[in-house]
């Protein structure tokens, strides 16, 4: 089942502006249109947006408990304390781990990290961690990409003995946890500027006040960078404000001289063109998921810390095949999961979709409820068995909160956690029915129609002989794309196929268009968009809604457009 897209266009900027930020950054109107729309309205905010600065990142004691942090890490490293480097299994913590535990190295004789095992720990600080802690007399804990709500499990540390400074960026309950600093620029007492740090955002800015208190070069602070960009595309936090300056920054490290560990999975991905954004998400983030999905994300934190580039390669090559078996779990168990839906009446024509079964790898359901959106367009919760409970990834749709729909539902579950875009659950098995039909009644209550309407934003209509290389040159350079600010996605009309489109693999669509009263061709694919073939062939009046990406093959560059949909009348 596809729902059709609801098209919706970018409001027109007042003509006088779109022709003065032209004349002042020399770029074409259709560009500076979208600028406007994203808040760069002059020479300076364009000068901010296409060179950010590091210098523009904002001071780290800014942040609430940063002083108390740095003044207790400077303490455990002056008396040779035992430090632990605690993290989650996503891609988040594990380059949070990464990072923090390369820093240290250069500081801490007596340093562990630990990531907790995705099946017998489960998500966030556990008890056999800070056992782990106790066992190798450390005293010290810095726990990132998690923490905010592990209020018995600090509690646990404390009568221990074990210090907690937390790292987080997830948004805190109605009690927070007695660790000794707690740095979350999403607590209500916090007023740094930036609200909307990755976890590994988190613990940069820690070693960034460290390097500062102590004088270090901030440059020892900035080589992390490649990690954090990793950390912000994979998470899918906003790319603006300071998290552009870090993502810009941190690509330029992943281009011009990566770590060992990133230079190895780039070369296992096939990666040999610039490094976007883009590929941060879709080639090196699911690779480096893969090792704590299918096996343990330790393996990934071993890579991303490798110094030497044959040892790097050699896990690499590890954790793309743990990628690869990832893949064939995410194929079969979405395919289960749709004949659920469509199997069951009731399931069909609700308003959110909870399934459970017991023998789904719990690596993949996240992956599972964002595929199963793709063809049942609301919010979803795909549930698996572990330790004798249910446990799961929920992940909404544009415009519903779906952290606020768990929520009020938490009496039928043991712990949750998210945000309001992704979210992770837990809960006694037996309570599945009462908890899915709880869920169902609230997400009625709350979600409009509209919301149940995938969309697609549309920034403006473009003619084919504007797809210029000039003008993809400058299109390009919006680059860090992400939340916030989204690769531009265009829309042409008055359309006309050069030759009939290729079906590839029984769902692709390869066409080439040119406007009807242009001169220039261009080549389109569009993924998914196999079934609109015929129906395309027939008609004569179309239009397309696209982003414009670099294709590479054989030595040769082509612009190409990347179909998002096909409105056919």
């Amino acid at each position: 089942m596809s729902t059709e897209k609801k098209w919706i266009l970018a409001p027109e900027p007042a003509k006088s502006l779109v022709s003065q930020l032209s004349e002042s950054i020399n770029i074409n109107p259709i560009l500076s249109k979208i600028l406007i729309n994203r808040g760069v309205t002059n020479f300076e905010e364009a000068k901010t947006f296409f060179r950010p600065s590091i210098e523009d990142c904002h001071d780290p004691f800014l942040m609430k408990d940063m002083d108390i942090a740095v003044n207790r890490l400077q303490k455990a490293i002056q008396n040779n304390e035992s430090i632990l480097v605690f993290g989650d299994y996503d891609v988040d913590g594990s380059t949070s781990v990464a990072m923090m535990y390369s820093f240290l190295q250069n500081h801490c004789e007596n340093l562990y990290y630990y990531i907790p095992d995705r099946y017998l720990e489960g998500y966030g600080i556990s008890y056999q961690g800070i056992d782990y802690a106790v066992e190798k007399e450390c005293s010290l804990i810095i726990a990132l990409d998690c923490g905010i709500k592990a209020i018995d499990k600090i509690q646990y540390a404390n009568e221990n003995n074990v210090d907690f400074i937390i790292c987080d960026h997830h948004n805190p309950g109605a009690e927070l946890p007695e660790a000794k600093a707690i740095l979350d620029p999403k607590r209500k007492d916090c007023k740094y500027p930036f609200k909307e740090l990755s976890g590994c955002g988190v613990g940069f800015k820690l070693i960034q006040g460290f390097c500062i208190q102590n004088n270090i070069p901030e440059h020892h602070a900035f080589e992390l960078l490649d990690l954090v960009a990793v950390s912000i595309a994979s998470d899918l936090v906003s790319v603006t404000g300071e998290n552009r300056i870090l993502a810009f920054y941190g690509l330029e490290r992943i281009n011009f001289n990566p770590r060992p560990g990133i230079k190895a999975l780039l070369k296992s991905s096939g990666l040999n063109e610039k490094i976007t954004i883009s590929n941060l998400v879709f080639q090196l983030g699911p690779r480096i998921n893969a090792a704590g999905r299918i096996d343990h994300a330790h393996l990934a934190v071993k890579l991303l810390t490798a110094i030497h580039e044959d040892q790097a390669l050699l896990i690499a090559e590890k954790v793309s095949s743990k990628n690869n078996t990832r893949k064939g779990f995410d194929q079969s168990i979405t395919s289960e999961a749709l004949k659920l839906i469509e199997d069951d009446h009731k399931i069909l024509h609700a308003k959110s979709t909870v399934l459970f079964k017991e023998t789904w790898h719990k690596g993949v359901i996240g992956i599972v409820a964002s595929r199963c959106i793709e063809h049942y367009y609301r919010p979803t919760i795909i549930l698996t068995e572990s330790n004798g409970k249910a446990t799961g990834s929920a992940r909404s749709v544009d415009g519903f909160d779906l952290y606020n729909a768990i929520e009020s539902c938490k009496e039928h579950l043991d712990q949750f956690g998210g945000h309001k875009h992704a979210a992770g659950l837990t809960l006694p098995i037996e309570n599945i029915p009462q908890f899915s039909n709880a869920f169902e009644s609230v997400v009625q209550q709350n979600i409009t129609e509209d919301q149940l309407i995938p969309k697609v934003h549309i920034d403006s209509y473009v003619k084919i002989d504007q797809i210029t290389d000039k003008f993809y040159s400058i299109l390009s350079q919006m680059d860090p794309f992400g939340p916030g600010n989204m690769q531009p996605v265009f829309a042409a009309k008055d359309l006309k196929l050069i030759s009939k489109p290729i079906l590839l693999k029984e769902k692709h669509l390869k066409l080439e268009v040119m406007n009807k009263e242009g001169h220039h061709t261009i080549k389109a694919i569009g993924f998914g968009l196999g079934h609109l073939k015929s129906k395309l062939e027939a008609s004569s009046n179309f239009e397309l809604a696209f982003t414009i990406q670099e294709n590479h093959f054989n030595g040769t560059k082509s612009l190409q457009l990347y179909l998002k949909d096909i409105r056919i009348e």
